[in-house]
């Protein structure tokens, strides 16, 4: 294997509008690991390029990324923005082939806000209150200082007062009860969860974003549950830490237990 190949793509959203992926394709003839990235901004900014510099080194490393865009607010609102998430990763696993990739070994990367999207659909099959698939959207998950507990979170936004995070809040959810109502946390805690697929967990402790604690609450609360999660915890490291330095020691380490685990899975997968 040399190198890799970027695609742009389109898969169809539930409403059948075109939205537009790119694919990182390692150059290999047999099937690679597949991570559908599901990227953050607070629930309403970013594209498909925001996690660009991880696709890059997973891709050189032989797993390839699809890189989805979805509709967000103002444009659409959040029942849109779950469903074209959902809609993305069941059509990269129904095109794993294609991608070059085998349904199997096809998981989930989410970062941020992306990480709670990715979760929620992960847990569920699909958004909170829609028809379900029978059949886990991702056979795994990578959650990168993922927003788990979005009502604890807008809390210690209003107490902080943080306002950017304050807006995001209000501009995806009318109230606090949607937000518990998407909480994957809660999810988990009420036995609600349809799927517990295996998780791996990255959270810097100097985050001013999230909590760092709710990674570690969040990973208790899942093991309870029955399902399988690492959660790694990296030392003054803030949000982001792997896109905003990526050639640092966190960051390299960090990319080194994503590559392990998406191939510990796939291999377990078979």
């Amino acid at each position: 294997m040399s190198g890799f190949d970027v695609q742009d793509l389109e898969f169809p959203a539930f409403d059948g509008q075109a939205l537009p992926g790119r694919l990182y394709r390692p150059r290999c003839h047999a099937p690679v690991p597949l991570l559908v990235d599901v990227h953050g901004g607070a629930w309403i900014r970013g594209n498909r390029l925001n996690n660009a510099s991880m696709h890059e080194a997973l891709a050189d490393e032989g797993i390839a990324t699809f890189a989805l865009d979805f509709r967000m607010p103002p444009q659409a609102g959040a029942g849109t923005t779950f469903a074209d998430v959902h809609a993305g990763l069941a059509w990269a696993r129904r095109h794993a082939g294609e991608l070059g990739s085998r349904p199997g070994w096809v998981g989930g990367l989410g970062t941020s806000s992306g990480g709670h999207l990715l979760m929620l659909n992960a847990l569920l099959g699909g958004a909170p209150g829609a028809a379900a698939d029978p059949e886990p959207l991702v056979g795994y998950a990578v959650a990168c200082w993922p927003i788990l507990d979005p009502l604890a979170r807008y809390r210690m936004a209003r107490e902080r007062r943080l306002a950017p995070l304050l807006d995001a809040h209000h501009a995806f959810w009318p109230d606090e009860a949607a937000m518990e109502r998407d909480n994957p946390r809660s999810i988990v805690e009420r036995g609600d969860a349809r799927h517990l697929p295996p998780v791996l967990l990255i959270q810097g402790t100097a985050d001013a974003n999230v909590d760092h604690f709710r990674a570690d609450a969040f990973g208790e609360q899942y093991r309870r549950a029955g399902g399988a999660i690492d959660v790694l915890k990296y030392d003054d490291e803030p949000h982001m830490f792997i896109t905003v330095e990526p050639d640092s020691p966190a960051s390299l380490h960090a990319m080194d237990r994503i590559r392990h685990f998406v191939r510990s899975q796939c291999r377990a997968a078979g």
